[in-house]
């Protein structure tokens, strides 16, 4: 679990980089970075000058923290995100979510790169979250709990907020853009799916499939946040057409949708 000390060096490095005290806090996931260059008065700090942040190894992802001012919003994004594929730990994973909370984030976006289980929706679109799957058999809580932090038993009956979901379905339709809604199956990786796993996540009721979001999304709620979850849908998941996966396709296509993924967020903050 999280140790307060920890949290609060880390948040008091990142408070002497810069005078603003952001409300809204956004993770960019593989190939959405682009949102973060839209930020005015930016300050970007490297992970990796943070005490107690990890680094990504991940194809896509900066690395960087930039906190600055988003359609009048007072804004703090992590640039890239770590992976518990890539060997750190889910504490390691979501330490950054407990620094955002300190600093004053109260409201959350987490967005992602992942494949569409739900037949009816098409790569290049995007996804609101509107619920979850764990399939990884794990749980970033587990352990004590630390109670300056948040409750030992979280309410996880409305992990993805119906408010702000309301509202990034109003910035779609104001934009014309097409905005999938379903749920989103955490795996582990680093392996993509097997054709035979994707028909048991279809059948569990998942619409989506990826390696992130659900560790963060978790701790959010258990600091008292509040989610707006935006998957980004690259590719079509294994065995539903006959071809094979790659991360390459999963930069591109995210490359090719930055566009109404940056006028969906941006919008969507000029709504809150």
């Amino acid at each position: 679990m999280h140790k307060t000390e920890e949290i609060l060096e880390a948040k008091s490095f990142i408070s002497e980089q810069t005078g603003i005290k952001p409300e809204i806090g956004m993770i960019l996931g593989s190939g959405l970075g682009s949102l973060a260059e839209e930020i005015e008065d930016a300050v970007v700090i490297p992970y990796e000058t943070i005490p107690y942040f990890s680094k990504s190894n991940a194809v896509g992802h900066a690395n960087e923290l930039v906190i600055g001012h988003l359609q009048g919003k007072k804004v703090v994004a992590m640039k890239g995100r770590y992976h518990y594929y890539e060997g750190y730990t889910l504490d390691e994973v979501t330490f950054p979510v407990r620094v955002l909370k300190a600093l004053g984030v109260e409201k959350l976006i987490i967005t992602n790169s992942c494949g569409a289980v739900n037949t009816d929706f098409n790569p290049g679109e995007l996804m609101l979250i509107s619920d979850h799957i764990n399939l990884v058999g794990t749980n970033p809580l587990i352990g004590k709990n630390n109670e300056d932090l948040g409750t030992r038993f979280p309410d996880v009956s409305e992990v993805y907020s119906r408010n702000l979901r309301a509202l990034a379905r109003d910035a779609a339709q104001d934009l014309n853009i097409t905005l999938q809604e379903g749920v989103y199956g955490w795996w582990s990786g680093p392996v993509y799916e097997t054709p035979a796993e994707i028909r048991m996540i279809r059948i569990l009721g998942g619409d989506a499939i990826g390696m992130s979001t659900v560790p963060e999304a978790l701790i959010a709620i258990h600091s008292g946040l509040e989610v707006l979850g935006i998957s980004c849908l690259t590719n079509m998941a294994c065995g539903i057409l006959d071809q094979p996966l790659s991360h390459e396709e999963v930069i591109e296509v995210a490359g090719q949708s930055r566009d109404k993924f940056v006028q969906l967020i941006q919008q969507t903050l000029k709504l809150l």
